[in-house]
Formats: C-alpha cells, structure tokens, sequence
C-alpha cells in the first residue's frame, strides 16, 4: 500500500510507515528501504532523519514503548494488560519483538530508554506484589501469555476457529488471570 509522501515531517511519516510496514510484514522483512517505497520517497530520503534500520527502528521502538505504556495504564490491572498488548500488537505489530529488539542494544538513544523504563516500571507497578522479583516474574510470565497469544494469532493459529483480536485479547486476559495470586478465573 505504497502512497505518496507531501512535504512535511518526512521523521514522523517514516515512523508511521514503519508501524504500518511492522504490522503488514513482520520484523524480518522490515527495511529503510521498504518503508521508502510505502512512502513513495527515494531510497535515499530516509537517510537524512535515521543513518540506518537500527536508529529507525530505536524511534519505532520508543514511540510503541510510550503508546502501549500509556495504554497498559489504563488497564488497570496486570492481567487486562495482556489484552492491551494483544490487541495493540495485532494493529501496530509492534510488541516487545521491536519494543527490546537485540539490534538496538547498542544504540545509544537516551529517549528510547526512558520510554522502554517507564513502560516496565508501568507493568511493574501493576503487579503488586510483595518484592521486586515476583513483580518481575509476574510481569514477565504475562509478557510471555500475551506475547504467545500474539504471535499464535499472527501465525493463523486460530484462523480455523475464526477468533477476532478481541476474543484472543480476552482468552490472554484469562491466561493472565491464572498467573495472578487470588485471581479466579472467569467462565
């Protein structure tokens, strides 16, 4: 769905049509060079904002770190985060797979750490629990539940049965349940 980028913040349309690039067609197939032509720009265009697929994606990274942040928030609770996730990743295909990418450890980009902490911290602090390492343990194994459903959905694992993102978002939110101490599952 290529289209015709019109004299602006060409920074903000290529992270644009980074997400749209990410959700269409993964991470792996992911370029600078892809993300020009979505926008109907040289090759060379992208170059002038991000010196290489890294630092664009290091920018992808931090603006889907801040958005899902923002959203998990609003949840309320670390199991409904889960559906957030499902739900943000499914539309954006942006998830930790981008937001930790081991391409942009070594970029320094002192923005896109600060929005990848705050979004730990967010999870973290959704977990209540009584030390930093169950926090952790928790956050991570409802990381993995949503990440799991995620990808199963991306893959057409559940194509067969005809699920929407919302019903896998909520078998997620479930699954996140059982991982929570005193959460009852529902059904």
């Amino acid at each position: 769905m290529a289209r015709n980028y019109h004299h602006g913040d060409l920074r903000a349309a290529l992270i644009s049509a980074s997400f749209e690039m990410l959700a269409s067609c993964g991470l792996q197939k992911f370029s600078v060079a892809a993300v020009a032509r979505r926008l109907g720009v040289s090759s060379a265009a992208p170059y002038r904002h991000f010196p290489d697929r890294p630092h664009l994606l290091s920018a992808v990274s931090a603006e889907a770190a801040r958005d899902l942040g923002a959203l998990i928030a609003a949840a309320g609770s670390l199991p409904e985060a889960a559906g957030v996730y499902v739900r943000y990743v499914a539309r954006t295909g942006a998830g930790f797979h981008v937001i930790f990418a081991a391409e942009l450890y070594d970029i320094a980009d002192d923005h896109r750490r600060e929005q990848t902490r705050a979004l730990m911290d967010t999870l973290l602090g959704l977990a209540g629990g009584s030390s930093y390492w169950e926090d952790m343990l928790l956050v991570e194994a409802t990381i993995a539940v949503a990440h799991g459903y995620t990808s199963l959905f991306a893959d057409g694992f559940f194509a067969r049965n005809a699920s929407t993102v919302d019903d896998i978002a909520a078998r997620a939110v479930e699954a996140a349940k059982a991982l929570s101490p005193g959460q009852a599952l529902s059904r």
